[in-house]
């Protein structure tokens, strides 16, 4: 559901390995992914699976600019699937 959510919402689809690496990162296994490889992307996979049993989530990136950025970009998602999303950050 998040994969085709996230083709309407941002015109992005998740690859079969990017689907591996968000029930990896769900069942709380790391899963280690390169630059450019859809990190951000994949993050939303996880958000939605614990979002189906009741339980909240917090995804945190450490770099500001990005954590501003991705939440913007994949809040769209998120509000579209009608899980509460936002940002936290200095300014």
């Amino acid at each position: 559901m998040v994969r085709e959510g996230a083709w309407r919402v941002l015109g992005q689809r998740h690859f079969d390995v990017q689907l591996m690496g968000g029930m990896a990162l769900h069942f709380g296994w790391i899963a280690e992914m390169k630059t450019g490889e859809g990190k951000t992307l994949v993050s939303t996979l996880p958000v939605y699976l614990n979002a189906l049993e009741g339980r909240g989530v917090h995804v945190v990136t450490v770099n500001d600019y990005l954590a501003t950025r991705d939440a913007e970009w994949m809040g769209r998602l998120h509000r579209g699937s009608a899980s509460p999303s936002g940002a936290s950050a200095p300014t």
